[in-house]
C-alpha cells in the first residue's frame, strides 16, 4: 500500500507559522522594549541577550550602502525572492521530492516573508523608516532582537582600518533570520540525503538514478 504524502499546504502552512512567530515576537519587543542598550535583557548573563535594534539592511546588519535607494532594491529584491522561493517550493513538492528538503524551503520561505513584511509596512505602522526616506512604504526598518554576544570590546589601536573601533563580534538577528540560516544549515549538512536520488517515473516504469 502506498504511503499518503504529506499536502502541499502543510508546508506554506509552516512558512505561515514562521512568519506568525517572528511577527509576534517583533510585535512584543516593539511595544514592551525600548531601543539599545537601555531596554537590553540579559537571558544568559553577557552571553545571550534580548536587545531591540532597528536595521535598515539586509539579515544579520548587512547593507547595501554602494547603491542609491539601496533600500528600495532591497525590498524588491526580498519581493522576488519570496515569490521564486515559493514557486520552487512548488515545483519540489510535485517532483516528490524528500520531505526534510521541502521542510527547510519553508522555513527559508518564511523567514524571507517575515523580514519582507517588516521591509514594506514598518515604515509605516511603526514610524521606523530612516529620517531621509522618500517615502515610509518599502522603506521600514526590520527590527531584531536576539544578541548573542561572542565578544564585545574597543580593537586595539595598532590593527589596521579598525583599530580603535569598538564592536560586537555577533550581529543581533530575529526569527525570521534564525529560520532562514536553519533551512540553509539543514540543506548544507543532510544534502546527501536531500539530493542522493532522483526518482523518474514513465508509465508503470519507476527508475532511480544514483549519483
Amino acid at each position: 500500500m502506498e504511503k499518503k504524502r504529506t499536502p502541499l499546504y502543510i508546508y506554506y502552512l509552516i512558512s505561515l507559522l514562521v512568519i506568525a512567530i517572528d511577527q509576534v515576537v517583533k510585535m512584543a519587543v516593539h511595544f514592551n522594549m525600548d531601543l539599545g542598550a537601555k531596554g537590553q535583557i540579559k537571558i544568559f548573563g553577557d552571553w545571550f541577550k534580548l536587545h531591540y535594534l532597528t536595521n535598515p539592511g539586509m539579515a544579520f546588519g548587512m547593507q547595501i550602502g554602494f547603491i542609491d535607494n539601496g533600500k528600495l532594491v532591497l525590498t524588491l529584491f526580498r519581493l522576488a525572492a519570496m515569490v521564486a522561493i515559493g514557486y520552487y517550493l512548488y515545483t519540489l513538492y510535485k517532483k516528490e521530492t524528500s520531505k526534510g528538503l521541502l521542510i527547510c524551503i519553508a522555513m527559508i520561505l518564511g523567514g524571507a516573508i517575515g523580514n519582507l513584511v517588516d521591509s514594506i509596512f514598518y515604515g509605516v505602522f511603526l514610524d521606523n523608516a530612516p529620517y531621509d526616506a522618500p517615502t515610509p512604504w518599502f522603506y521600514g526598518q526590520v527590527v531584531d532582537m536576539f544578541y548573542i554576544d561572542i565578544w564585545e570590546g574597543r580593537i586595539a589601536d595598532w590593527v589596521p582600518i579598525l583599530g580603535g573601533d569598538y564592536m560586537a563580534l555577533w550581529p543581533v538577528f530575529n526569527i525570521a533570520d534564525a529560520s532562514i540560516f536553519m533551512g540553509i544549515t539543514f540543506i548544507l549538512i543532510f544534502q546527501k540525503s536531500f539530493f542522493g536520488h532522483e526518482t523518474v517515473s514513465s508509465d508503470q516504469t519507476e527508475v532511480k538514478v544514483e549519483p
